[in-house]
């Protein structure tokens, strides 16, 4: 994938998420006037509730992760931890965001990118820590009976890929490109008892 195809890709992404964002915080209103009018309540409403808020949360970290994103932007830390916070209500994996500071959009995509990679190795859940000293991002998980696919994580290293890319695994796909972009190098690092990667 080159430059411009990653650039269109982050281009559909942005319009995909401006489109979606609005009808769902829309929907989100409504079910906030319909408890305040105390017209319906009970399980089924906190259940839509919580299913609008969880789209939410994961349009918003979309936009990010697959959208366009331009040097000079930046993201700050309160807006980081409270989309982590919000996305990680609504799963079974938790984040455990160490930064300090604001980051500028571009590395926040690369990281976001990062974040999603290291889901699919969390099938039973478990914590994602982010760290970021001297311009180094570390990323580390820990769960239950991780799945580390060895060739699709090797994929990212590899000019020619072993494993085909399908929809539920593009950010593996979108992720080199992306750090190429940002003129750094991935690590990773596999122990008895976790993973971590860093770039």
């Amino acid at each position: 994938m080159n430059n411009s195809n990653t650039d269109f890709a982050a281009l559909v992404g942005s319009r995909i998420c401006h489109d979606l964002i609005s009808p769902v915080g829309a929907i989100g209103n409504g079910l906030e006037l319909i408890e305040m009018s105390g017209a319906a309540s009970g399980p089924e409403l906190e259940l839509i509730s919580d299913s609008v808020g969880s789209a939410n949360a994961r349009i918003r970290f979309f936009r990010i992760a697959f959208g366009h994103s331009g040097a000079g932007q930046g993201v700050s830390l309160s807006e980081i931890k409270s989309l982590l916070a919000d996305v990680e209500a609504g799963g079974r994996i938790g984040y455990d965001w160490q930064g300090t500071t604001s980051v500028d959009r571009p590395q926040l995509r690369a990281v976001f990118l990062a974040i999603m990679c290291l889901e699919t190795a969390l099938p039973y859940g478990g914590v994602i820590t982010i760290a970021h000293r001297n311009d180094l991002w570390d990323l580390s998980i820990v769960g239950r009976k991780l799945n580390i696919d060895k060739d699709l994580w090797g994929d990212l290293h590899r000019s020619e890929k072993r494993v085909e890319i399908t929809a539920g695994f593009v950010q593996f796909g979108l992720f080199p490109p992306t750090l190429a972009e940002l003129g750094k190098t991935l690590f990773m690092k596999e122990a008895d008892d976790g993973f971590s990667i860093s770039f």
